[in-house]
Parts: C-alpha cells; sequence; structure tokens
C-alpha cells in the first residue's frame, strides 16, 4: 500500500484513465493530472474540470503542439522514418513528449511516479516506461490498467459504482488515438485483415471517389530539410501542418491500411489517416533526390529505416537518437528547395522539384544540345569497371552455357 505520495497521471479524460484517478487515490496516492494537447481537438477545460471532478487533487493542460511538431516530427521528416514503409509513426512520436512533461510536472510537483492508462498489450506502454526511465530513473511507474484486471465492462461499472463521470458508456466499434501527425484506428470490424475498412472508419480524408474532378497542386518549400512554405508564403510548422492535413484530406490522400509488426510480437492491423504527414514526406524525399549525392542517399535509406524501428520501440531518449541525428543534420544541409505536387482521388505525385544547391545538372543529363559529357571517356571506365568479371570469366569460366539452356530457342535467320 502506498500511502500519502503524489503521481502524476497521463490524463486523457476518457475511460481509462477517469478509473485510473480513483482507483490510484483507493492505493493512497495523491494523483496529479496532466492533459496534453498534441492537436486531438478536445474540449480542454472540460477534461480538466472532469479530473478534478472525479478526485484529482490538481490538473495540468499544457498545449505540446510546437515542441511536438519541432523536436520530435521535424527530425523524424528529416530523417524520412516511415515505420515498416507505412507508418508515419503519428502516436509514437507523441508518447516521449508526454513522457517528459509528466517528468516536469513531477519535479515541480514533488511527486516520486507518473502513470500512464496503457495496456500490457501494446507498444505505448513501453514507450511510456522507457521514456520516463531515460529521463528520470528514480521515478516509479505505475500502468493502472496493466494491473487491475478489469476489462471495459468492469470499468464502466467501476465508474457508475464510484459516481465517475465518464463521456462514454457503451463500447465503441473503434479504438482511436490523434494528433497532429495522424489519426490511428483499430478494433471492431478492422480486426479481419480480409475485410476493407468501412466508410465510418474515417474522419479526416474524403472517399476517393467523392473528390473533385479536377487535380489540386501544392508547392512545399523547406529549408535545410524543414517545411517553411506553402505555396511560396512562408508559415511555422502548426499552419504548414494543419494546411496540408485540409489540403490533402480534401484530395483522399493519406489513408494506410497496414498489418504491422508490434513491439511485443503481436501482428496487428491498423488504419492510420495521415495526410500532412504522406505530403510532406513525399515532397522531402523528392528534394532529396536532387540534392543528395547517390552514397549519401542510400546509406541514408539505412539510417531512416532504424530511425523508424526506434522510435516505433520507444528508444527516442536514447544515444542512438543522439548519434543518428548527428548524421541526419548533417545530410540536411543543401536540402533546401522546393517541390510542387498533384493531388487526385487518393493519390498525390511529386510532378516539380528544384534547389539552388541541386546536383541535377541539365548540361549532363540532355541529349540535345548543350550536352557536356565526353561519351567517348565512357569505353575506359567500362573496361576498367568490368575488370573484375573478365578476370573471373577468363580464370574460372564463369557463366557457362550449360547454365543458360538455349536461350535462341526455333529462332529465324534470314541472309540476302
Amino acid at each position: 500500500m502506498t500511502e500519502n505520495r503524489k503521481i502524476v497521471l497521463a490524463y486523457s479524460g476518457g475511460l481509462d484513465t477517469s478509473v485510473a484517478i480513483r482507483w490510484l487515490k483507493d492505493l493512497g496516492w495523491d494523483v496529479i493530472a496532466l492533459t496534453v494537447d498534441l492537436g486531438e481537438k478536445k474540449d480542454l477545460d472540460a477534461v480538466q474540470a472532469r479530473a478534478l471532478k472525479t478526485g484529482a487533487s490538481a490538473a495540468y493542460v499544457a498545449d505540446g503542439r510546437h515542441p511536438f511538431l519541432e523536436l520530435f516530427v521535424w527530425p523524424s521528416l528529416q530523417a524520412g522514418a516511415v515505420y515498416e514503409k507505412e507508418y508515419p509513426l503519428a502516436t509514437a512520436l507523441g508518447r516521449p513528449l508526454i513522457a517528459a512533461m509528466l517528468v516536469q510536472v513531477a519535479r515541480r510537483e514533488g511527486a516520486t511516479a507518473i502513470a500512464h492508462g496503457c495496456t500490457g498489450k501494446g507498444n505505448d506502454q513501453v514507450r511510456f516506461d522507457v521514456a520516463t526511465v531515460a529521463l528520470a530513473p528514480d521515478l516509479e511507474v505505475v500502468a493502472p490498467v496493466r494491473e487491475w484486471g478489469m476489462n471495459r465492462d468492469d470499468e464502466i461499472e467501476y465508474a457508475h459504482k464510484h459516481g465517475i463521470e465518464v463521456p462514454a458508456t457503451s463500447q465503441s466499434p473503434y479504438s482511436t488515438d490523434e494528433n497532429l501527425w495522424g489519426r490511428s484506428i483499430e478494433a471492431g470490424v478492422l480486426e479481419d485483415p480480409w475485410t476493407e475498412p468501412p466508410g465510418d472508419v474515417y474522419a479526416w480524408t474524403k472517399d476517393p471517389r467523392r473528390c473533385p474532378d479536377e487535380p489540386a497542386y501544392v508547392e512545399i518549400g523547406f529549408k535545410q530539410g524543414l517545411p517553411v512554405s506553402i505555396d511560396g508564403r512562408a508559415t511555422d510548422p502548426l499552419e504548414i501542418v494543419t494546411a496540408l492535413n485540409r489540403i490533402g484530406g480534401d484530395s483522399g490522400v493519406g489513408r494506410i491500411d497496414h498489418l504491422e509488426n508490434r513491439l511485443i510480437g503481436i501482428k496487428s492491423r491498423e488504419i492510420y489517416e495521415a495526410p500532412a504527414a504522406v505530403l510532406l514526406l513525399q515532397a522531402h524525399q523528392a528534394l532529396e533526390d536532387i540534392t543528395l549525392p547517390k552514397e549519401v542517399a542510400r546509406f541514408k535509406e539505412l539510417v531512416g529505416q532504424q530511425w523508424a524501428q526506434m522510435v516505433y520501440d520507444g528508444l527516442w531518449f536514447s544515444p542512438l537518437r543522439d548519434a543518428l541525428y548527428a548524421f541526419v543534420t548533417e545530410t540536411q544541409a543543401h536540402v533546401t528547395g522546393d517541390v510542387r505536387l498533384k493531388l487526385f482521388k487518393g493519390s498525390s505525385t511529386v510532378v516539380g522539384r528544384k534547389s539552388p544547391s541541386q546536383l541535377y545538372q541539365l548540361s549532363l543529363a540532355t541529349y540535345g544540345r548543350g550536352d557536356a559529357f565526353d561519351q567517348k571517356a565512357a569505353a575506359g571506365f567500362i573496361k576498367l569497371w568490368g575488370l573484375g568479371v573478365r578476370t573471373a570469366a577468363q580464370v574460372q569460366g564463369r557463366l557457362p552455357e550449360r547454365e543458360l539452356g538455349n536461350l535462341l530457342g526455333d529462332v529465324k535467320r534470314l541472309a540476302p
């Protein structure tokens, strides 16, 4: 039994964390609620009031939108991080920020522990626990949902019994989470990977069949790998992401149906909506294509994959992230320029890219007038390039004809 100690709870205002306040109090904890706004469009005043009414001794509401984008999303965009080639890591990127804020409130309030509402089945528990250990190894981490053994019906009954106001009393068909970088949907009929997602799953993106019959164009400007403008107008990160979520959603762009591998070994079917993330990652990649040297670009693909795995696995606050970001930052020095995208009925296509530092040179690429490439020089290069293959063939007899078979078959030969 824990008595007279303070604990800071990541409070969403939903059923799990509302019940958690009373459950923790019954264990002797003085509960302080923290709600972080990452762009969920909640009534934060109502959430804060509900926390106090439920039994929290204090309730914080923090605007985390700008730090979320600038400190977590933007570095991941520069890295080109997409988990398993599909997931832009929206929820995964939000958790380390919330954990950091929990730690800061705990220090301010003199708390000895933090708590979250994650289950023992998902990835978020790992992200909260490990981030807290990295930032404040002295703090205890409590996960009520992981410990109390109640299902959703039990929680609703518990809430009614203790007079806890909760926003819902019956099971929703889906479990959702959202922030500025994306919206995730799971459960219900989505648990059958053969079933097409029904229309009511989506909230940010239009059905491509009902999108405009004319394509939309958007131009995104970058400076050193960071988005700085839309259609030539300089703006801040929050406005950029908000505008691109709207623009992409109106064209049905950003729907992702992903069968992913969770950290704990479970395969899970997830539906994501991430218009801004899809457009920005696509545009950023296009700009890197024209500005990064071949060897750097190819190695950076590996770094991006490692970055995505690291974020997904809850290792944001780790020496590995610091080391990877040093490389990523170096690669972004010349990733400055503009990319034009064409959006049409659920698809997005790069139709233009330019940069003051672009490595594409017309005089080398053209086959028309102004061709500055010395084609005669290619013969000597190819001779040296193929020297190893030639030597192996001469000495070891590589690729004998019997391995190839009769490739000519019944070919017809004509002669005058």
